[in-house]
């Protein structure tokens, strides 16, 4: 049985950890592999602790889903940030900021879960449209998107993906999605 429920300080490595799976899963392919295979739980934890993506007054609201008391995913949703910045935020709009699925969940009802969850928290804070950002090359998700009664609006942004070695970052295309609250 699948529940949705909020964050609580105390799931950041779990968050982290189906983070860094749906990550290496859903990008295997697009993003570089090393990339991928040198995301670390704890670090990503740590950052959830220091963002205070649990604390009630934060701008942004992540709501879990757990099946059988095991996260199977998350979602992170809140106003809009301009150039997808969290510190400069267009409250005229809601954003579905993150959504991540463990893989081993993927087709089960979980993402449409967790989006219908991000959608009533969005309307329920006064939106009556949102936006979200997807990868280009992120077919799966955009089909889901889509299925949802999101389509891209033609704005595109640039993603850089840090590389080591002190390498110029990988610009990945992204594409804005919206799409309406109110019905």
């Amino acid at each position: 049985m699948l529940t949705i429920r909020r964050e609580e300080p105390e799931d950041a490595e779990a968050v982290a950890r189906v983070h860094i799976h749906g990550w290496q899963a859903g990008y295997a392919g697009i993003m570089p592999d090393e990339v991928l295979r040198r995301l670390n739980v704890a670090a990503w934890a740590q950052r959830r602790r220091d963002l205070g993506t649990a604390d009630p007054e934060h701008p942004f609201t992540t709501m879990l889903a757990e099946a059988d008391g095991t996260l199977a995913g998350f979602t992170t949703f809140g106003p809009y940030r301009i150039n997808q910045d969290r510190g400069d935020l267009d409250l005229a709009h809601g954003e579905v900021v993150a959504m991540y699925v463990e893989p081993a969940h993927w087709g089960d009802g979980t993402a449409g879960a967790l989006l219908a969850s991000a959608r009533a928290g969005l309307a329920g804070r006064g939106w009556s449209d949102y936006r979200l950002w997807v990868l280009a090359d992120n077919h799966r998700a955009r089909r889901f998107y889509a299925r949802a009664g999101l389509s891209p609006d033609g704005e595109r942004s640039t993603y850089p993906v840090p590389l080591a070695g002190g390498r110029p970052p990988v610009g990945l295309v992204e594409l804005r999605y919206a799409g309406r609250l109110d019905g």
